[in-house]
């Protein structure tokens, strides 16, 4: 597949599918395709102004050749290559980050882009622009070059007829974060005509940080291909990326497993263009070396930091890693460490989980130069073990008849070369557990069975929560059964685990994480009402149009708590809060309009916590205005009173008087 030639930066007066197709170049940093030395254009063709092309082209030939240096400045780029088994087919992840006063840059240039269009040009960015990009950008994309070939024999170098890995269009799945940043405090409704309904933009100007990325789309195997290398990786090969204009990114490349294969050598070539057209190549050594190294499932994986300084251009830049399944000159065989578990150890195992040792773990067993992996054999038919790429060490038993197992491991190098010594360790479950909810719906009693894999260990546990866990108990569990009583104390209502921890001197730790889908029940709040100093649960206003209530609100399962208050039809929730304290102030004028006219007033308060628990509590004001016919609104204080001489007229006419007021004014107020 011959590779593509480069062409100028953009223009940006160019039709309307490039506008809106450019900011997804953010993704593929340098130039457009993996093109040869002697491919490569003079400075003078390479600045020729675009816009002379034709209308009426289509998205990918729009998208073809253009590269995202035209018109982006990044802070940092993140690729990961992951050649599939197959050798004809990938997946590449692919994420670009720009900060600050670079990322207005980033936005007043793509705003320029869609001058001409409704609502471009007018310095501010809009999530309709961002959504046209989400919406066609697979399409441009697969029309785009990877930048990346391959070609199977001897070291190359220069211009051979490059295998290069093209993009496949269904399946690249594309986000952005804060283009358009949601809910800034800039951001406005869009002003132009024909903007969609709830369309947001933002000025241009804005620093926020923001991210484009490029994804396998859901569903779908790879986004990348290439021809089949005919050998599939078993003979040499060379793989060449074209990094021009990369100013800082990281290229991360994952090989299949393939025994043997390595990175035999590599180079990083500069290529300059000389003013009568021949060329000048130089071997770049400021750029550090690649980095090779093996997962512990044995695969390789190559790293690579690039930089460009934008005062290179219009220098090339070509980074190409030679591979090879040639086995090294020397070679020293891998050897267990002092951290290896002994002959003799029980690997502890728990049911649904094959993980039985983390790589945190595992990293510290072995050592060799160019890594490591284990190689099992089970005394028992039907189990297996590997180490998968992040090293956890992985157990699988398909035989259900056998619940343990004795196997014998060596450490291996991706070369073959095998330790000299091996370790023999048991491997199977060293307990069984149920748990259920104590009667009160506070405790946890989990019960442990040993299986007599190990004779005695000690077991600790506590009922656990992401955010939360209960107090911690511990037992000896050696021929019978034990029991844990697990506390629920300061968890929240809701699912419930049980984590913990079993040790003995004859087997690795057994850190446990147990789900028997048990659940804490909510609490329902408590809610009090304060009385005042004279025993009433109210405190009235002189106007006698409002009162206030005082209290207490407590969750015992912690969570925050709402309160409500509903008088006469009327609901409001306007509480003062502070701790577990509330008070709030009750207007009756929602009780104006009642027929017989209100003399007591039943208000309901609901406390409701954050599970929906519910508690309502019954407050019983009376009105001290209500009207009596053959006396005033008076509190019986419960004190004997005794019989007195009629008072003066003139005191018996004051006090008249004084009544009939009290009694207008109750009356004005009802009414």
């Amino acid at each position: 597949m011959a590779a593509r030639t480069m062409v100028g930066p953009s223009n940006p007066q160019t039709q309307f599918f490039t506008a809106f197709l450019l900011v997804l170049l953010m993704l593929f940093m340098g130039t457009s395709s993996l093109y040869t030395p002697q491919e490569a254009l003079s400075n003078e063709e390479s600045e020729a102004p675009a816009n002379g092309r034709q209308g009426g082209l289509s998205i990918e030939d729009e998208c073809e050749g253009l590269k995202f240096e035209d018109l982006f400045d990044y802070d940092f780029a993140d690729f990961k290559v992951y050649i599939g088994d197959d050798w004809a087919t990938a997946e590449m992840d692919a994420g670009a980050f720009v900060n600050g006063s670079k990322s207005a840059v980033v936005r007043d240039n793509l705003d320029g882009l869609f001058e001409g269009l409704s609502g471009g040009g007018n310095d501010y960015i809009s999530t309709d622009e961002r959504d046209a990009v989400r919406a066609i950008g697979p399409k441009c994309i697969g029309a785009m070059d990877t930048r990346i070939g391959m070609k199977e024999g001897s070291p190359h170098r220069g211009a051979p007829d490059w295998n290069n890995l093209t993009f496949v269009e269904d399946g690249i799945g594309l986000e952005e974060i804060d283009l358009v940043p949601a809910n800034h405090p800039q951001e406005r409704s869009c002003q132009n005509l024909g903007s969609a309904n709830g369309c947001k933009e933002v000025p241009v100007s804005i620093t926020d940080d923001l991210q484009i990325m490029m994804f396998l789309a859901e569903d779908q195997s790879n986004n990348v291909r290439f021809d089949k290398l005919p050998n599939d990786g078993d003979s040499n090969f060379t793989l060449a990326l074209n990094v021009t204009n990369m100013s800082y990114a990281h290229l991360e490349l994952n090989f299949p497993l393939k025994q043997g294969l390595r990175m035999s050598n590599f180079s990083i070539q500069d290529t300059i263009t000389n003013s009568d057209g021949t060329m000048t190549v130089t071997e770049n050594t400021e750029l550090s070396a690649p980095e090779a190294l093996y997962l512990p499932d044995g695969r390789l994986r190559v790293n690579q930091v690039v930089t460009y300084a934008a005062s290179e251009y219009p220098i090339q830049r070509d980074l190409f890693l030679d591979f090879t399944t040639m086995a090294p000159e020397t070679n020293e065989a891998p050897e267990w460490s002092s951290n290896a578990p002994v002959d003799g150890t029980v690997i502890p195992m728990l049911d649904g989980q094959n993980v039985v040792v983390t790589g945190e773990k595992t990293e510290m067993w072995a050592t060799d130069d160019s890594g490591w992996g284990m190689d099992c054999t089970f005394t028992e038919s039907g189990w297996s073990s590997s180490l998968d790429g992040e090293g956890n060490f992985i157990v699988e038993n398909q035989n259900s008849q056998a619940s343990s197992s004795d196997a014998e491991c060596y450490v291996v190098d991706p070369f073959g070369e095998t330790s000299i010594d091996s370790r023999n360790w048991t491997f199977g479950k060293v307990f069984t557990s149920t748990a259920v909810l104590s009667a009160t719906g506070d405790n946890i009693e989990f019960t442990l069975s040993p299986t007599g894999l190990v004779n005695e260990m000690s077991i600790n546990a506590h009922a656990h929560q992401s955010n939360a866990m209960g107090q911690m108990r511990t037992t000896t569990l050696a021929s019978d059964d034990a029991v844990l009583t697990l506390p629920l104390d300061g968890l929240s209502p809701g699912m419930v685990m049980v984590m913990g921890q079993a040790q003995s001197s004859t087997m690795l730790d057994l850190d446990f994480m147990l789900n028997f889908g048990l659940e804490k029940a909510s609490l329902a709040p408590l809610i009090t009402v304060s009385k005042n100093l004279d025993g009433m649960n109210a405190t009235w206003e002189a106007n006698g149009l409002t009162f206030t209530l005082k209290g207490d609100v407590l969750d015992p399962d912690g969570e925050d708590v709402t309160l409500s208050l509903l008088l006469c039809g009327y609901s409001t929730n306007d509480f003062l809060r502070e701790g577990s304290g509330w008070e709030i102030n009750v207007n009756i004028v929602s009780c104006s309009s009642q027929n017989p006219p209100v003399t007591a007033y039943d208000i309901v308060l609901t406390a409701t916590d954050e599970s929906g628990t519910m508690t309502t509590y019954t407050v019983h004001v009376p009105d001290p205005y209500a009207s009596n016919d053959d006396t005033s609104n008076t509190i019986d204080s419960g004190e004997d009173t005794e019989e007195e001489g009629l008072p003066a007229l003139s005191m018996m006419a004051t006090l008249s008087i004084t009544m009939l007021g009290a009694v207008f004014a109750g009356r004005q107020r009802r009414d």
